[in-house]
């Protein structure tokens, strides 16, 4: 079994591993990262989940190695595609004109970016990436991690990689329990941190639902219905009972106050893309289906340069919690991942054939599925969006009551001493394996602490993603992209600021020099730790 050693490893290549990674090296350290798939990015790429961010990302409220990665992603379209004169102007180029996000796009331009701000430490020998690499075991040396074995996932050669300290930047922190790390899954009880939406009794089990997504363009008088699939009879009949008619139709609870509202379906949309207005804190976007994640505009290019409008389907038709993909055992998670495959295969045979149409007609089969923009043979992302993790047991555990705006008023809670970024996005669950239905709460601008990232025991092994000391509740509002990359930048310029300094993270946080010294270096960097504070106009 091939041995390998390095500084820092990070076990997952999502958005957190990839910023991890960037900020290790850039910091000096060598690095080896893993992902189980063939692409890294995570939920921009291998889940195809155009971001998610919050209003003022615009200005502020991101680091700047975050904001550096948006700004590529803009330069690829504007070096590489025939955009219009008005559209490469706009300096707020939103490729896609999607009401989800400022900056909806394809996935694989998320990869070349990424890839492209990894290449220079790749070719300094700084980086390593195993590709289709999974986690096997963790060798524990007491309280720290010596090793982890990984496995060729194509292969089935392991290898087995020494570090000072390991990240564990997977989905669904799967290092944790191969650790025997403390950890949480599913919803705490509400007498654990007096949260008002907890339920009366801990459900390790209900979790948020997962979501295979999955790209279509349209082209009229065209022909490409898929293959009936297997369960459709079951997709086609399935009601839940807190919805207002069949999963699969265009009628579904509006999520902030569940009242049943109807959506359309048309995959023509007349309007200029340079008039969107991408805000979900004023409106969440989701009524118009085409036009919610539409990641490529047709008309901010030159005529004739695409074809159609591509538009991401993760919508509430196709999330999947009939059973959790976490702790419930292996048959049950790949059960479950199966059906929510069919449930995604069965929404787009549902769309291309049965769907109410504006002119009255139903179907439209002219829908295409886009497995080039997923790169899959299925046509539907690599990877589940898994919107809930593992989560340690925390120094800090952010819970309902810190980013509620509710509890804490209009003007949030106060700033956290050891501040390592800030976060902002509405208290966002979607339904769940326990039977719930969303729960989406207004939420303040919050700072991330460091004491989140600290695992109660375990001494050099960080969280690099959605797996930090947060609750089922809070989780809603720390799972999206410019927090995860946030989580995941300070994880790995932690661990290099600890291996240059010959200290640990908790030392870091207990010792005012240090977490002074620590905390001017995430300046220098552009990682914004406090929200401005308004003085005047």
């Amino acid at each position: 079994m091939p041995e390998f050693r390095t500084d820092i490893l990070i076990v997952g290549g999502g958005l957190g591993g990839v910023a991890a990674a960037l900020a290790a090296c850039r910091a000096g350290s060598t690095v080896i990262l893993t992902e189980e798939t063939d692409w890294i990015g995570g939920q921009l790429t291998s889940q195809a989940v155009p971001p998610d961010e919050h209003p003022w990302i615009e200005s502020y409220g991101a680091t700047a190695s975050y904001r550096e990665l948006r700004t590529a992603i803009r330069d690829h379209y504007r070096n590489w595609y025939p955009l219009t004169g008005p559209a490469r102007r706009w300096r707020q180029l939103n490729p896609g004109a999607g009401y989800v996000s400022k900056l909806c796009h394809e996935p694989r331009v998320s990869l070349a970016v990424l890839e492209a701000l990894l290449a220079p430490h790749l070719a300094a020998g700084r980086l390593r990436i195993l590709l289709e690499h999974g986690p096997a075991d963790v060798d524990m040396e007491g309280d720290r991690v010596r090793a982890v074995t990984v496995r060729d996932l194509r292969t089935e050669e392991s290898h087995t990689i020494t570090a000072d300290y390991v990240l564990d930047a997977t989905e669904t922190g799967d290092l944790l329990p191969l650790a025997k790390a403390e950890y949480v899954t599913g919803a705490e009880a509400r007498d654990e941190y007096d949260e008002p939406h907890a339920p009366d009794t801990y459900q390790p089990l209900n979790m948020q639902g997962i979501t295979y997504c999955f790209a279509v363009s349209h082209h009229d008088g065209e022909n490409h219905v898929i293959d009936r699939p297997a369960d459709y009879a079951f997709w086609r009949a399935y009601r839940p009972g807190f919805w207002p008619g069949p999963l699969l139709g265009l009628s579904a609870p509006d999520p902030r106050t569940l009242e049943p509202e109807d959506r359309w379906f048309d995959p023509r949309p007349t309007g200029d893309p340079l008039q969107v207005t991408a805000d979900q804190s004023a409106q969440s976007g989701d009524k118009d289906l085409w036009l919610f994640r539409r990641i490529l505009a047709r008309d901010l290019f030159e005529p004739g340069a695409v074809g159609s409008d591509i538009t991401l389907v993760n919508w509430p038709l196709n999330d999947y919690w009939l059973r959790p993909v976490i702790e419930a055992g292996p048959e049950t998670a790949a059960r479950a991942h199966r059906e929510a495959k069919q449930l995604s295969l069965s929404l787009l045979y549902w769309l291309q054939t049965e769907a109410p149409r504006p002119d009255g007609g139903t179907g439209f089969p002219g829908l295409r599925l886009r497995h080039d923009v997923v790169g899959t043979r299925d046509g539907l992302a690599k990877s589940a969006y898994v919107r809930e993790s593992r989560r340690i047991r925390a120094v800090t555990t952010v819970t309902e009551n810190e980013v509620s705006r509710a509890i804490v008023g209009e003007r949030g809670g106060p700033r956290c001493p050891d501040s390592v970024g800030v976060g902002a996005y509405r208290i966002d669950l979607h339904p769940s394996t326990g039977g719930d239905n969303y729960i989406d709460i207004a939420s303040v601008p919050f700072e991330i602490p460091l004491g989140a990232l600290l695992p109660v025991r375990v001494r050099n092994l960080l969280p690099a993603a959605k797996n930090l000391g947060t609750t089922h509740i809070s989780n809603g509002c720390y799972r999206l992209h410019p927090v995860e990359w946030n989580i995941g930048e300070v994880a790995g310029h932690l661990a290099a600021y600890c291996l240059r300094r010959g200290t640990e993270p908790r030392q870091v946080r207990e010792n005012g020099t240090l977490l002074d010294e620590f905390t001017a270096e995430l300046d220098s960097i552009g990682v914004e730790r406090h929200w401005p504070t308004p003085t005047g106009y």
